[in-house]
């Protein structure tokens, strides 16, 4: 095995997972928003509900107190997948405009590659994580 790709294996990630779901800065590639900006939002929103619908908290109590537990993480993740495709983090608003949004943010985010390179937002991190 080569040197670099030794060295690539023992380096500590890019990100740590605090830094990756409360931090606004930087860049996260395809694979980090499927796997922490839709599935841990889906499996934590599934595991918070279950635990208050169990406790006997209302539908409605348990949305409100799911919906504001998951925003700042859901938020920090989207800005930098935003970043990723070099745009403005303001960019997740796009996610409030009905169904054309959801689709526009599915396509940017989940499909298409972030910038090759460096961008104004930091290093390309596509493959290291």
């Amino acid at each position: 095995m080569p040197d670099h790709a030794l060295a690539h294996l023992l380096a500590p990630p890019p990100m740590t997972a605090a830094q990756i779901f409360f931090s606004f800065k930087g860049r996260v590639p395809r694979r980090v928003w499927w796997l922490c900006g839709v599935g841990a939002m889906l499996g934590l929103g599934l595991l918070f509900t279950a635990l208050l619908r169990i406790a006997g908290v209302s539908a409605f109590r348990t949305e409100v107190a799911v919906n504001a537990l998951l925003l700042w993480p859901a938020l920090a993740v989207s800005v930098k997948r935003w970043h990723d495709r070099d745009r403005h983090g303001a960019f997740v608003l796009v996610n409030l405009i009905p169904v054309v949004g959801w689709l526009w943010v599915l396509v940017e985010n989940g499909l298409l590659r972030g910038t090759p390179g460096a961008n104004r937002y930091g290093e390309d991190l596509t493959g290291r994580f």
